[in-house]
């Protein structure tokens, strides 16, 4: 450097010179321009993103709103008693409460070690993990170290559900700063470590489809949480980070690695000694969750009964009309709302069903098999094309009008189904899915219920095994013609109830048309003259109904069936309108013998003879007593408020006709040797259904037959429902007190005339017969008299042996033999005896009653002896339902 100066001179110049002045000054206000810039950045980008922190915790959920516990609880089913008969669940949802002091420290400690070592430190979000795991995931490059706290994982299972569907960066960062926001605050506002941890330890994925520590213990160990030992506890532990990579079921070599981990980390961390880790470390654990599972599939049974099907039904229907939830919402909450179903079910009778409709030897020993069909393929332009069993009908019945859907094996039923399907493949067209499934023929159902309270206590929708949950159940959806059942309820009910008619009200049994001019045929395909209502219901007389229908009228008859419960009647409007535009009515005059539209339920008619049985007071059936929602509360409770249909003098007056169906009728099979019993037989046309109603003092059982397709019962098919309801309800009864129905205040006895129902006079067939006080006749018979005085009676017929009368001797058998009375019709003998000779009653007397059960009309009754001497108590193929048309 010159430091002379001449050079020092021009360098002092230089640096005072305007030039070098405005140069230094520039120089300086670029930098001070470029640092208030920087500094502008800075603020700018700190406000920035100050301000979109601010708008990401402003976005969060609510803190004081959140809900942290589990979103999903099973829902338990239990029977009459109290005893669980079913678990339902979502995929998600198999989940069962407990509370922190039901859960071992143990399994505490083992979540707490492996999951979040300063849970009981941190205030929701674990600085110290944020900064451990940000220092890994640079160094490793494959950001996949986590530093979720436990109060962090627990918001994001129950607040940020959607958390599985985030797809971007910025969708996962937004939700991670909400999550470690509302951390701390949920920690500030519970302030209760305990409450956190016991809502986490309730909610955790543990495998296996368990959600929750106590459903994992139930399902890997089968045993309670709270009986779990630190080896067991460990275990589970192990599961949370990767629930299906250490199910130990499934991978149980996986889980043991993961195990030690978990007991490494309570050793290190003090939770358990060395002691107690040396004496856990080698357990063979894995055995006994090997057989736990064996024990598991035992018992459980994931195809729901009949009556779990309809109990379903009726709760997600009754969540929506009574607690105005969506169909979606309440299905949603049946299966994973964590409710308790309190049902009506006896799980003693329900098992009696069960096994009485396993039994093959109940049923006719020729089995055949329906075939339901279902098949979705996707033809060559990609379209979904749906084919039903009515189709595969079509089709083969272009090669045999006669085909139908019934095989004699489901080997030979799966051919047609092979061929129909590869018909349809040959185009190239794929399976998208199908379904094959064979019922063995005739089918049957069966309901039981409580005529005191609605419940229902047992249902079987169908013989042979049900394979899957919520099908068809012939029970509750399957709607069949009632036959001679119907009688009682739509004809004599209102007639005896309203109509001024009584038990001993005649009818002329003779050959008789409908308005259209087709006739209504008997059973016996003869008539038996004058026949009192008592004697049409025991033998099930067509044309007596059909007249009495007319007379009660169709209108009134149908508004009695609404009363009694039915829901499938065609009333004439809209709704009755067919795919023609022809409007349905069921007011008409078949209706007397269930000749309807649509045709009736099992259950529907069972509830509805179980009204006749509680007094005339109607209960619609009920499935389950109340609904507690998952804390305990009420949701529904079901009353069996009821309504009155009949008067009670009513009720117990067809109870007493119905008992003589059973003693003397149609319905002899259906005795019970410890039960009195009272009911109805129906039978359509041509054997398509049969049915058996009847009860006891104490339940009310319906029980029907015939095939899925409405085919023909054959002839060695006819009688095997009866058998069933015997079989059922004998054994229902076990141990149960024998008793009468009991007879009302409102009732009375008295002697009338037969032929008139009225009062006697002399030269009258005398019968005692049961009255509504209302309804005594006052009224002499105007047509059988003898010597009458003044008053039209005979001298020697007083009050007295009208209102309390003394048996009738029969005047061709003074000394009053027995033969024919003791063991046939007493009614019937003694017609026969005043309007026959001694041949008929006495034939008819013995022969009647000697093969009455297998015979009916053809034990010379109609041949002098009245009805035979009790002839037509076969009601099996004579005298009862058999034979004829019953619509």
């Amino acid at each position: 450097m010159n430091y002379g100066k001449k050079s020092v001179s021009k360098k002092r110049n230089s640096l005072i010179s305007r030039t070098a002045m405005m140069g230094k000054r520039a120089h300086v206000s670029l930098i001070r321009v470029l640092f208030v810039a920087l500094i502008t950045i800075c603020v700018v980008i700190g406000c920035t993103g100050i301000g979109a922190f601010r708008g990401i915790i402003d976005n969060a959920p609510d803190a004081n709103d959140i809900d942290i516990s589990p979103l999903g609880y099973a829902t338990f089913l239990y029977d009459g008693d109290g005893n669980q008969l079913r678990k339902l669940t979502a995929p998600s949802s198999n989940r069962l409460p407990v509370s922190i002091d039901q859960i071992p420290l143990d399994l505490q400690h083992a979540v707490v070690a492996i999951e979040d070592e300063r849970f009981y430190e941190h205030n929701g979000i674990d600085v110290r993990g944020i900064l451990r795991a940000f220092v890994k995931n640079i160094t490793s490059g494959d950001l996949s170290e986590g530093a979720s706290t436990i109060t962090q994982q627990l918001l994001k299972n129950n607040v940020f559900t959607n958390w599985t569907q985030e797809s971007t960066w910025l969708e996962r960062f937004t939700r991670k700063i909400q999550e470690q926001y509302l951390a701390v605050e949920v920690e500030k506002n519970i302030n209760n470590k305990n409450v956190i941890l016991e809502n986490y330890l309730n909610t955790i994925n543990l495998g296996a489809g368990t959600y929750g520590v106590q459903a994992a213990a139930r399902k890997y160990f089968n045993k309670d949480v709270w009986d779990l030992n630190l080896s067991e506890c460990a275990t589970l532990a192990g599961i949370t980070q990767n629930p299906t990579q250490y199910n130990p079921i499934e991978h149980p070599e996986a889980n043991a690695k993961r195990r030690k981990e978990v007991l490494d980390h309570m050793l290190d961390q003090g939770y358990i000694t060395q002691e107690q880790y040396d004496q856990v470390i080698n357990d063979d654990v894995y055995s006994g969750i090997q057989a736990a599972q064996v024990l598991n599939s035992e018992t459980e049974n994931t195809v729901y009964s009949y009556f779990e099907d309809e109990l379903i039904d009726q709760v997600v229907n009754d969540l929506m009309n009574i607690k105005g939830y969506t169909r979606t919402q309440a299905q949603n909450l049946v299966y994973s709302g964590g409710l308790s179903i309190y049902t009506t079910q006896d799980a003693r009778i329900q098992s009696i069903l069960d096994e009485e409709y396993a039994d093959p030897s109940n049923y006719p020993d020729y089995v055949q098999y329906a075939l339901d069909y279902a098949l979705t393929v996707k033809n060559p332009q990609g379209e979904e094309v749906n084919y039903s069993k009515e189709m595969l009908k079509l089709y083969f019945q272009n090669e045999d009008p006669e085909f139908d859907l019934l095989f004699d094996s489901q080997e030979e039923g799966q051919e047609y189904v092979d061929r129909y399907k590869a018909s349809i493949l040959a185009d190239g067209s794929t399976v998208v899915a199908e379904r094959v499934s064979f019922a063995p023929q005739p089918q049957s159902s069966m309901s039981v219920i409580d005529q005191h309270t609605g419940y229902v206590k047992a249902i079987i929708g169908g013989r042979g095994e049900k394979t899957a949950s919520l099908t068809l159940n012939r029970a509750t959806d399957t709607t069949r013609q009632p036959g001679s059942t119907f009688k009682i309820l739509s004809t004599y009910a209102p007639a005896l109830n309203e109509k001024g008619m009584t038990l001993a009200t005649t009818f002329e049994d003779e050959p008789y048309n409908y308005p259209d001019g087709s006739p209504v045929n008997n059973a016996s395909k003869s008539y038996g003259g004058t026949t009192t209502i008592r004697k049409a219901i025991q033998n099930s007389v067509n044309v007596v109904a059909v007249k009495c229908l007319e007379e009660v009228t169709p209108q009134l008859g149908l508004q009695y069936l609404d009363n009694f419960g039915f829901t499938t009647l065609a009333h004439g409007t809209e709704a009755d309108r067919d795919a023609n535009g022809t409007v349905w009515t069921d007011a008409n005059l078949p209706l007397a013998l269930g000749g309807l539209t649509h045709g009736v339920t099992n259950v529907e008619l069972c509830a509805a003879y179980a009204a006749i049985a509680n007094s005339g007071n109607y209960i619609e059936p009920i499935y389950y007593t109340k609904i507690l929602d998952h804390n305990g509360n009420v949701l529904i409770e079901k009353n069996s408020a009821g309504r009155s249909v009949i008067k009670e003098s009513t009720a117990w007056l067809l109870t007493s006709a119905m008992e003589d169906v059973v003693t003397q009728g149609t319905g002899t099979a259906c005795q019970l040797d410890n039960m009195t019993v009272a009911g109805k037989t129906g039978t359509t046309d041509a054997y398509n259904d049969l049915w058996f109603v009847g009860y006891t003092p104490y339940y009310t059982c319906a029980v029907w037959s015939g095939y899925d397709n409405n085919e023909k019962l054959p002839e060695d098919a006819r009688n095997f429902h009866k058998n069933l309801w015997k079989k059922v309800m004998t054994r229902i009864h076990e141990g149960l007190e024998d008793r009468d129905f009991d007879m009302p205040a409102s009732v009375d006895k008295i002697s009338v005339c037969e032929e008139t129902g009225l009062l006697p006079r002399a030269g009258c067939p005398v019968i005692t017969e049961y009255f509504d006080i209302g309804d005594i006749p006052t009224d002499y018979c105007d047509q059988h008299f003898y010597g009458d005085d003044e008053s039209g009676m005979q001298e020697h017929t007083t009050e007295e042996e009208i209102y309390n009368p003394e048996p009738t001797p029969d005047p061709n058998n003074p000394s009053g033999d027995n033969t024919g009375d003791n063991t046939g019709d007493n009614t019937g003998d003694n017609t026969g005896d005043n309007t026959g000779d001694n041949t008929g009653d006495n034939t008819g007397g013995n022969t009647g009653d000697n093969t009455g059960d297998n015979t009916g009309d053809t034990g010379g009754g109609d041949t002098g002896g009245g009805d035979a001497g009790g002839g037509d108590t076969g009601g099996d193929t004579g005298g009862g339902d058999a034979g004829y048309t019953e619509e």
